[in-house]
């Protein structure tokens, strides 16, 4: 459709040449996506592995209806595995078109596929033919060329669809490095990417797991969250899993969940308004590094357990339900939703400042260059004076140089590291951390050094 204005809603009927099938009455109607770039509150329905058909989804489906009192969303996203078990037309009926059709009359529905949605390969793939996904960049971000990966914009927020059941994840193929250029390219506040295997879970699939899902979920672990990362992003979502999951605020962490260490926790709090607060990000635009939140939301049409116990994840439930996110200005929320319409997890993000870190006593406020060849500036602020520790470690949280060992007054601050270890010597190319600890408290920001 051509020739619409944005942030605009228009009334529509459907029909053919011969009479309007219905529409008619002015009863449907849609609101065109914002200007790009510019901020309005949004909310988001994310919808993952609900192609059951079934009463859990229909419970589901009906609990998010009560709860946004008839307000459709602005974004609508379905994390694969939409219809069961093969994908079919007729599957994609039943779970899809018959399941949600007022969602579906009002607004605009941006899938991924899962393992469930490719029986067919090549002509006559169902998913594809159900679906029109933008190839050339038609509703923003950069052309990625196939319909099975894809970004877009909404308002002030950037959006990425990968493809982790068919397409090349390799860190050198087309999709990573389309990836790369995208995220380069985009301006917006805030980045969203999603598709269908989880780089972290212990719920139905293991992502430690090498075997499972013929190492989808590896992969994406280790070749796409590097790049999304680098690239500024703020939220991750992924289905596959029938379970809800969800971390703190994580950056740096592409290994086995044993490897985790505590220069990759951004911020482990759980996040939430009610509890320790939000997750806080000291740049109000988009920036390299400053963690990412992960959700695995695949219980919107069953269940299937599992041993729930990842160690990023602030809380995993065998519940069934829909994730909420709500974005207004420099602010995210998001709420998981369950089938009775209980709200059983909450968190946010807030882009509040240069600094700001909730209530962190001490943070690493910039790393001047990053990457680096050699020295590299380390900003640190400090909320209170007190006895600080500004350490340099790699990423097996091996203690590479102590920089700042004493007390300091509060205020920012700043110390070049020069590139060398303890002993005097340089350190190898790689990912390294630079971590302060004030009052028991630790935060950490990722540093790269190249040679």
């Amino acid at each position: 459709m051509s020739g619409l204005s944005p942030g605009t809603r228009y009334t529509y009927a459907v029909g053919t040449s011969v009479g309007e099938l219905r529409g008619d009455d002015g009863s449907l109607s849609f609101v065109t996506a914002p200007p790009p770039g510019t901020s309005r509150p949004t909310r988001l329905w994310i919808l993952g592995d609900s192609g059951t058909a079934s009463r859990e989804a229909r419970a589901v489906r009906d609990a998010y209806y009560a709860y946004a009192g008839g307000r459709p969303p602005d974004v609508w996203l379905m994390l694969g595995d939409n219809a069961y078990d093969s994908g079919t037309d007729a599957q994609y009926q039943a779970a899809v078109f018959d399941m949600y059709p007022s969602t579906l009359a009002s607004t605009v529905l941006w899938p991924t596929r899962g393992n469930h949605d490719v029986v067919f390969d090549g002509a006559g793939n169902d998913y594809y033919d159900i679906f029109s996904l933008p190839t050339h960049a038609e509703a923003g971000g950069i052309p990625s060329g196939a319909e099975a990966y894809y970004s877009f914009d909404y308002g002030d927020i950037h959006l990425i669809c990968l493809d982790s059941e068919g397409s090349d994840r390799r860190a050198d193929g087309a999709m990573m490095t389309w990836l790369a250029s995208d995220l380069a390219a985009t301006t917006r506040t805030w980045v969203i990417a999603f598709w269908h295997h989880p780089p972290y879970s212990k719920g139905s699939h293991d992502s430690d797991d090498p075997g499972d899902s013929g190492g989808r979920m590896r992969d994406m672990r280790e070749h796409a969250l590097p790049i999304l990362e680098a690239g500024g992003v703020d939220l991750v979502l992924s289905g596959h899993s029938h379970s809800y999951e969800r971390s703190f605020l994580l950056d740096g962490h592409y290994g086995l969940s044993s490897s985790l260490i505590n220069a990759m926790k951004v911020d482990a709090r759980d996040g939430r308004p009610g509890g320790a607060g939000p997750y806080h990000k000291p740049e109000e635009a988009r920036a390299a590094h400053e963690g990412a939140v992960y959700a695995v939301a695949g219980t919107s049409g069953q269940t299937s357990g599992g041993s729930l116990d990842h160690p990023i994840m602030i809380t995993s439930l065998n519940v069934l339900g829909s994730l909420v996110l709500d974005v207004k200005g420099h602010r995210l929320d998001g709420r998981f939703l369950d089938a009775s319409g209980a709200i059983r997890d909450s968190f946010a993000i807030v882009k509040s400042g240069k600094g700001a870190r909730g209530a962190a006593p001490a943070v690493v406020s910039s790393i001047r260059p990053n990457p680096a060849v050699g020295s590299t500036a380390i900003g640190f602020e400090l909320a209170q004076a007190g006895h600080v520790s500004l350490t340099i470690v790699d990423a097996s949280g091996r203690r590479i140089r102590t920089l700042v060992r004493e007390t300091r007054a509060a205020g920012p601050d700043e110390i070049v590291w020069d590139g060398r270890d303890g002993s005097g010597r340089r350190v190898r190319a790689g990912v390294y951390f630079a971590s302060i600890e004030l009052g028991g408290r630790v935060s950490s920001r990722r540093l790269i050094i190249t040679r």
